[in-house]
């Protein structure tokens, strides 16, 4: 659950032979047989992402491999074209500017989440929703509702976990309701991202890109809606009738998990305050946040220690930021940067330039940009919307926001297409596979198509 900033080149040079720069730090080297081979060495990459589960290889060992072997062939090629090792260097730290940026956004809002949940904010939601005794119909919509409005504040992959744990817990003797619920939770958590600045890395990229204001991405409110509801409501009428068998769990919120979660909201608006009022990259504002949660953490621990009988309500809890920034989902955050030094090379060498030539330029803005929310359910939206970002093209901010919602809720059409379905195929115990998604991929192709029409119906 972040490219920023344009992909605006630099370093421009002159005399240079063909190949070289041409005064935008590119190299226009897509005829070479070493840039052809660039391109096997992401695609072979990428499938061995997209076969994570059946390999049990983490997802950013294979890009983080292809990044070093792409830059190295890139600087083998720039070296022998007459490129300086200066000018090479700027390229490299032009990916490494818009990871760092990235990167330090999103360890803050991990942190947060791991210490949400270590203060059991998570598992208390999960222990109310069992206890509420709800139907297997009402539960199907609460689960799904739910993953619609706690995606946007945190991640689909947690909610989609969170949401997931419910269903598994009140229906694990009924495999149809679950297929339906996780179906439907998978599409909800990937539709209330697409409409958050901060609900999705690909919306995030395009906010931190500059392509959107903050506030206008809340106009994909109604089309993240539609995408949500269409296949909802066509699903609803295959759950069966029932009630889940009785549950006994009871969990509580830890002391200061409702504090935790109050400065997880502060710090999104301090990080959205100094972009709109100061000028400055969202991630100074989630940093001064994170300092924030280790003020209050410290606070904690303080106050618990100033009487033998809060020493003992603290006995054993851990409230060390440190710890939970160390476990955040490192394979995350360094797979973007697989992802971003990998198509960063691509870009590079020209081939963004040719495929924007071609997309954008002979297709046309609105149907490439559906195109791509469909190709985002078979390859992840994060490189797709990264390399759109490289090409730049010249689009208003109707097409901006098409392609933040289709980039969003287009890795629903498949289980694979998003964090949170493969999250789910893991954790379902079977329940819930590719296939028993691919069944009702044609309900949610609907739900994609109504969003888009509803985008132009609104927004247009």
């Amino acid at each position: 659950m972040l490219s920023t900033n344009k992909l605006i080149a630099s370093a421009a040079a002159s005399g240079l032979p063909s190949m070289a720069f041409a005064g935008d730090n590119i190299l226009r080297a897509t005829t070479s047989p070493i840039a052809w081979v660039c391109i096997v060495v992401f695609v072979l990459a990428y499938c061995a992402v997209m076969a994570e589960e059946q390999l049990h290889l983490r997802k950013s060992k294979p890009v983080m491999l292809a990044a070093g072997i792409i830059w190295g062939l890139i600087a083998w090629l720039a070296t022998s074209q007459g490129v300086s090792h200066q000018d090479l260097s700027a390229a490299v730290m032009h990916d490494l500017e818009e990871y760092a940026a990235m990167f330090l956004f999103l360890l803050v809002a991990m942190t947060y989440i791991n210490a949400m949940e270590e203060r059991q904010v998570f598992a208390a939601l999960r222990s109310w929703l069992i206890r509420r005794g709800y139907n297997f119909k009402k539960l199907f919509w609460v689960t799904g509702i739910l993953a619609f409005f706690i995606s946007p504040i945190a991640d689909n992959l947690t909610t989609a976990l969170l949401m997931g744990a419910v269903i598994m817990s009140v229906g694990a003797c009924r495999p149809t309701f679950v297929t339906l619920a996780m179906v439907n939770v998978v599409v909800a958590a990937n539709a209330g991202g697409a409409f958050s600045p901060f609900g999705d890395i690909t919306t995030l990229m395009v906010w931190q890109a500059g392509k959107v204001e903050f506030f206008k991405f809340f106009s994909l409110f109604l089309p993240s809606v539609v995408n949500f509801l269409v296949p909802a409501l066509i699903m609803n009428f295959f759950i069966e009738e029932g009630l889940p068998a009785a549950q006994d769990e009871n969990s509580d919120i830890r002391k200061g998990g409702l504090g935790i979660c109050l400065l997880f909201l502060m710090t999104i608006a301090l990080a959205v305050s100094f972009e709109n009022f100061f000028g400055l990259p969202p991630f100074m504002g989630m940093m001064t946040g994170l300092s924030l949660l280790m003020f209050y953490t410290w606070y904690l621990k303080v106050g618990g220690l100033t009487s033998s009988r809060r020493l003992s309500s603290l006995h054993g809890e851990d409230i060390d930021v440190y710890k939970r920034v160390a476990h955040a989902e490192w394979d995350t955050l360094l797979f973007f940067f697989g992802v971003i030094f990998s198509v960063g090379g691509l870009r590079y060498l020209g081939f963004l330039e040719v495929a924007s030539q071609v997309m954008y330029t002979d297709l046309g803005h609105t149907w490439t940009n559906i195109l791509a929310g469909m190709i985002s359910a078979v390859v992840d939206n994060i490189p797709v919307m990264f390399a759109i970002l490289g090409m730049s093209p010249d689009m208003d901010v109707f097409q901006w926001l098409l392609i933040t919602l289709t980039a969003g809720v287009g890795g629903s059409l498949l289980s694979v297409g998003s964090a949170a379905g493969v999250a789910l195929m893991g954790s379902s115990k079977g329940r819930y596979t590719f296939l028993t998604h691919l069944r009702w991929s044609w309900a949610i192709a609907l739900g994609y198509a109504a969003s888009i029409a509803t985008h132009f119906l609104v927004n247009g």
